[in-house]
């Protein structure tokens, strides 16, 4: 009966022809704002998607790491048992550290990862390789898998293997770091460049596991990181893994690796919403004027409907489900053009990025049933407290047929 009231109204012609222009300026408001939050949104979702995809070819599935220090020891059962955990299907050892990259006068800082021979079972980092192979070479002839980034720092040339690189890396057996015997020294041929994305590019720089362990003196049982692929459920895996291992050894997930990434991508999303939810707060002052508008132009039928029997109550569920009518309209039509928009976004790319150094050329978009929910019940709460106000004061008012 309410709904039905209230549609009645919503269809009748006004009296003042502003509360009519009032009510589709609200409605439009409210579309738009709608429209724009999905849109920002799933845009937002589709960069979010690129950025984890880019991470899930970097990173490996799971990785053990020291509780204390830079190095772990890991003995032959240690490394059996974890091998005969349910659900780990490939270990990949690493040895990691900072260094120095020399090609002739040129020089930059890499964080050169020693890798063994599942590394690439363990991440999709050899489906990037731009130019050249991912070879990492022998612990007497070690090849280098350089970032596009740290390639054009220092002008190397994959192509040619005729310029060796020079990499310099602490010896942790020296007595002092500033002394002679400070740094050791090997030289190096560049096999390949990969390109994932700009913070792996500048960073990283891969070689043989063997050659790296030579280099910074690490003895047999002794690795920088154990990386693993898994084929069950991440969290059981890593409490399995951490009851077997102890509190020496910490045991991290995708998602606990890069923390701090998805924390800040969170985050983001949110503030977002935040902002573009102000819209839909400037639309509810419209239809504040609108429904206040409307309880004036319908006091003779609020007067008779309260001599009719109605209370308090019914008058206001009136005008309160025609702010939620106002505000269904106008949120359905802003979700219907968002879909619309969203939808050949996907199929046609038709906005692109400017500038050509990012790995695609458009804005990528992914629509996502929770954010349509979101948006749905945000707009439903804001449009019922902006109606709350003027239904309250329909209710309260005391009217007369005579007045």
């Amino acid at each position: 009966m309410n709904l039905l009231f209230a549609w009645r109204y919503f269809r009748s012609k006004k009296s003042t022809n502003a509360i009519n222009i009032i009510a589709w300026i609200s409605i439009a408001a409210i579309a738009v704002g709608s429209a724009a939050l999905i849109i920002i949104l799933s845009v937002f979702n589709g960069f979010e998607g690129l950025v984890k995809s880019l991470y899930v070819d970097f990173y490996a599935d799971m990785r053990i790491v020291p509780a204390k220090g830079k190095t772990l020891l890991l003995n032959k059962g240690q490394v059996a048992g974890i091998r005969a955990t349910s659900g780990i299907a490939t270990l990949g050892f690493i040895a990691e550290e900072k260094a120095l990259l020399v090609n002739g006068e040129l020089q930059t800082i890499v964080y050169i990862k020693g890798v063994d021979e599942q590394f690439t079972q363990l991440n999709k980092i050899a489906a990037h390789i731009k130019r050249g192979r991912f070879e990492t070479g022998t612990t007497e002839a070690p090849t280098l898998v350089l970032g596009v980034g740290i390639e054009n720092a220092i002008a190397a040339d994959v192509t040619k293997k005729r310029y060796p690189l020079t990499l310099y890396m602490p010896n942790r057996q020296a007595a002092r770091f500033g002394s002679a015997d400070g740094l050791n020294a090997f030289n190096a041929l560049a096999a390949g460049t990969f390109m994932v994305q700009q913070d792996f590019d500048n960073k990283y720089a891969f070689t043989n596991l063997a050659f790296l362990k030579y280099m910074l003196n690490m003895g047999p049982d002794e690795y920088s990181a154990l990386e693993l692929k898994i084929n069950g459920d991440p969290d059981q895996i890593k409490a399995a893994l951490q009851k077997q291992l102890g509190n020496d050894y910490i045991v991290e997930t995708r998602y606990e690796q890069n923390r701090s990434l998805y924390a800040v991508m969170q985050m983001e999303k949110w503030v977002i919403y935040a902002i573009l939810s102000l819209i839909l707060i400037v639309a509810a002052f419209n239809m504040v004027g609108a429904l206040t508008m409307l309880v004036l132009e319908k006091q003779k039928d609020i007067a008779i409907l309260k001599a009719l029997g109605a209370n308090d109550q019914n008058i206001e569920r009136i005008f309160l489900s025609e702010g939620f009518l106002l505000a269904t309209v106008g949120g359905g039509a802003g979700i219907v053009l968002a879909t619309i928009i969203c939808w050949l976004q996907m199929k046609y790319k038709l906005v692109k990025l400017g500038g050509d150094t990012f790995i695609i050329d458009y804005y990528p978009v992914q629509m996502m049933p929770t954010d349509f929910a979101l948006v749905a019940c945000t707009i439903l709460i804001i449009a019922l407290l902006a109606a709350w106000i003027p239904s309250r004061k329909a209710g309260r008012d005391q009217l007369s047929l005579k007045s």
